[in-house]
């Protein structure tokens, strides 16, 4: 980027917030950079859909660069942050020091594990695509081993997949893994015995999504045990052992599958650069999304603890959206001389979806369930993804899966060799860096 005498804003992380903060300032009297440590954007929303076998990774993924080539103001750097200095107003990456003018933290959230035993390093997330693609390996591998496993109690904790957490994530997830056990794999393992697959989602709560009507709670609760899903209302899990998870005050879960939606917690970065940080990690700001004490810094999204009244705003994408949007327009505002605005939620509604043909839906006064409201689903989230070529993948693969009954996107990529089985070429376990 060439150096000029515009004021420089960064932007912290490409996720919503990051993207719509940077539209906002897009052919305005500033010099923009974004940062992040991927070149893509990932939709969230479907990642599920990825780590149950449904959509390629590359179909919910799309080039930073690509999506604002047309901005000439705005450049992008593949840079991992490690800290930030507030006092010099310095960006320290694994490479270039980066300074900026006014700087919009929007880097979002990581999964969040509560400081329970054996979570971090046995327990899969579901925050990023590396780990939907290895989760949907790992679900694989299970049926392959299961299918020559001899010994039946090792089998069946082969077959046993456990989410924790009951809300929008673990929902969505045990529903989608529910229809491919029972769809695609039924044909693919003959010798499996399916009667003898187990999907548990633990919940600690005496509830499922909490933030939706009690209506479309109900309706989720009922539809997942028509699936087959065994739900677990006020489970609690006290660890996590490779092979075991133990429950406080109930009986172990033998299985060789955790999956951990529970919680999510803001980004470390902010902590580590001596911002004050709440107990999930996120940074409270002024009504004006700033930081006390530094006016040219904002905090946008999950990293950012916003009140409203009485009410902490969720970790949801029109909470990034939203709030990202306005920290742009501040910054514009302080350049012109105008004082900040404070930000004002505009709730849009929240949506899940159980299954084909199977959602709940809370917009405006209005609930829903059933049909309708996975109709409303499927055309919001096709709206929202970003890309064309994105949005006509994700066609196919619904529409295959839906007339056809087939997941299409079943193979073991990349493979590599694991010590359980000996001679199986998946691995049974979650990667780690």
């Amino acid at each position: 980027m060439e150096l000029t005498a515009r004021p420089r804003v960064v932007i912290v992380g490409a996720g919503f917030g990051g993207l719509w903060a940077a539209r906002r300032l897009a052919n305005e009297p500033v010099d923009v950079l974004i940062v992040d440590k991927n070149n893509y954007h990932t939709f969230l929303a479907l990642l599920y859909q990825v780590a149950a076998a449904e959509l390629e990774a590359e179909d919910i993924a799309y080039p930073v660069r690509s999506i604002l080539w047309r901005f000439h103001n705005i450049d992008f750097a593949l840079a991992n942050v490690r800290r930030i200095d507030m006092q010099k107003q310095m960006i320290e990456t694994d490479g270039e020091a980066i300074p900026y003018d006014y700087l919009i933290l929007a880097a979002g959230s990581v999964s969040h594990t509560f400081g329970i035993p054996g979570v971090a390093e046995h327990a899969y997330g579901l925050k990023t695509l590396e780990e939907a693609v290895a989760l949907k390996n790992h679900i694989i591998c299970c049926f392959e081993a299961a299918s020559r496993e001899t010994d039946e109690t090792r089998r069946r904790s082969l077959l046993t997949f456990v989410i924790v957490g009951g809300g929008a994530t673990g929902v969505e997830y045990a529903g989608a893994l529910s229809e491919l056990i029972h769809g695609s794999l039924t044909r693919d393992y003959r010798t499996v015995d399916f009667g003898s697959v187990r999907i548990i989602l633990l919940e600690a709560a005496q509830r499922l999504v909490a933030n939706m009507p009690e209506k479309v709670q109900t309706y989720t609760l009922k539809r997942l045990r028509k699936m087959g899903v065994d739900v677990r209302l006020g489970a609690m899990v006290r660890e996590v052992l490779p092979d075991i998870v133990h429950l406080s005050g109930q009986d172990e879960i033998a299985a060789r599958t955790v999956v951990w939606t529970a919680g999510v917690r803001g980004e470390p970065t902010a902590g580590l650069s001596g911002l004050p940080t709440e107990r999930d990690g996120r940074v409270p700001v002024l009504p004006t999304l700033q930081v006390p004490g530094h006016p040219e810094v904002y905090v946008a999204g999950d990293l950012a603890s916003i009140r409203e009244e009485s009410r902490t705003l969720p970790m949801v994408a029109q909470v990034a959206i939203q709030s990202a949007t306005t920290a742009a327009g501040n910054i514009l505002r302080q350049i012109g001389g105008s004082p900040p605005q404070s930000f004002r939620y505009r709730d849009r509604g929240a949506m899940i979806t159980i299954g084909r043909n199977h959602a709940g839906a809370a917009i405006g006064s209005g609930i829903y369930t059933g049909f309708f409201a996975w109709l409303l689903w499927l055309i919001i989230h096709l709206f929202n993804l970003i890309g064309f070529r994105n949005r006509v993948m994700v066609c196919i693969n619904w529409a295959w899966d839906y007339w056809l009954y087939e997941r299409a996107v079943r193979c073991v990529f990349p493979a590599r060799m694991a010590s359980h089985p000996p001679s199986s070429s998946c691995t049974l376990g979650p990667v780690r860096k």
